[in-house]
């Protein structure tokens, strides 16, 4: 194995990324040492290299790269449960394991919480950023293995680098107890969570999916892939409360799942509030940050929920996978387009035209 590794640094905020040769780590007794074959790039990662938001970015220069699939190509000697040569997704989920959250067994409210190789939610987040250094924009990563998902060979390593939107949208749906009989509304359906959700839907087994968006060719075609089961409207087509209801036989959906980015009007939301059924919730994964009107007086008499989530657990991400692997959810749908670690500033330029749920725009270290 050779004794230096290729990888993309960010040296200054808002400036591209840099391709730099450092030594190949060695792991820990406790770690193991990934070999990456993809990582994810995601739209909002040139808002957060530019370091004017609150993310608390890695020591600079910092390696980055935030979900990475690849191979074990090393063992640390106190690791017996995972093996050279397997295939695996990192979740970068770091938790101190020490705060009050983490000793609930809560690792995802952890106050010291960071996304190794991304950034750090909280000024006394950098211990954990600093313990796991290298991003999926890396040739190598260390890795604990708790945060290892086992991928099965029906699961390629470009779709497991889109495991941090997909396993997002599928905590969410848990949390609303999507499955036989649901009736589930996705705002926002044509965005890269939105197409995670609705894959998931189907792979979950809810009865009908009402989707809302706002890019017209991706609502058809998600339509297309379940016409029995996937109703699509256009956000600016009429009320869409009205919608919903008309077709729920006026009750309304079980649960809405709202995927509106940070930017988003929360109009859309507040209309689609009120298509929900009584008992009903909605759950937030889009970071919305516009304030959202509600009634209280609805909520408390109409008993609906409203309710935020925030990543996934390792253990929902090897449910995800292996629903993956029997062919239940069918993530064949995605379409990759793939650089070369040379090309990571190429794909972060191409991210910013958010080209569709569909697209998996992703960096193969190796190539």
């Amino acid at each position: 194995m050779a004794p230096l590794m290729r990888l993309a640094r960010l040296h200054e905020p808002g400036q591209p990324l840099r391709i730099d040769s450092v030594p190949r780590p060695t792991p820990r007794a406790d770690d193991v040492l990934v070999q990456v074959k993809s990582c994810g790039v995601i739209p909002n990662m040139n808002a957060i290299f530019s370091g004017k938001l609150w993310n608390q970015l890695p020591p600079l220069p910092a390696s980055v790269g935030l979900d990475a699939a690849g191979i074990i190509a090393e063992v640390g000697e106190n690791v017996t449960d995972v093996r050279v040569g397997q295939r695996v997704y990192v979740n970068p989920w770091l938790a101190c394991g020490q705060c009050a959250y983490c000793r609930a067994h809560e690792p995802l409210l952890c106050s010291a919480a960071a996304f190794q190789g991304y950034f750090g939610f909280f000024p006394h987040s950098p211990p954990q950023l600093a313990r796991y250094p290298f991003g999926g924009f890396s040739e190598y990563l260390t890795a604990a293995p708790h945060r290892l998902v086992i991928l099965p060979d029906a699961v390629t390593f470009d779709s497991a680098a889109r495991f941090g939107y997909t396993g997002t949208s599928f905590a969410a749906l848990r949390l609303g107890n999507v499955g036989a009989g649901t009736w589930l509304a996705i705002n926002g359906i044509t965005g890269t969570l939105g197409v995670a959700a609705a894959l998931l839907g189907l792979a979950m087994g809810a009865t009908r999916i009402l989707g809302l968006g706002r890019n017209r060719a991706v609502l058809d075609r998600l339509m297309a892939l379940a016409p029995g089961r996937i109703r699509t409207r256009a956000l600016d087509d009429g009320p869409i409360a009205d919608w919903m209801r008309g077709e729920t036989d006026g009750l309304g959906v079980d649960v809405l799942l709202d995927c509106s980015a940070r930017a988003a009007s929360a109009a859309a939301t507040a209309d689609a509030l009120n298509g929900l059924k009584r008992g009903g919730t909605a759950v937030n994964i889009g970071a919305l940050s516009e304030p959202l009107p509600i009634q209280p007086m609805r909520f408390m008499t109409s008993r609906i929920a409203l309710r935020g989530s925030n990543w996934f657990t390792t253990g929902e991400g090897q449910l995800m996978a292996d629903m993956a692997g029997s062919g239940v959810l069918d993530l064949s749908h995605l379409e990759p387009q793939r650089y070369p670690l040379a090309g990571v500033n190429d794909a972060l330029e191409a991210i910013k035209a958010r080209p569709g749920g569909f697209v998996n725009i992703v960096v193969n270290p190796d190539r």
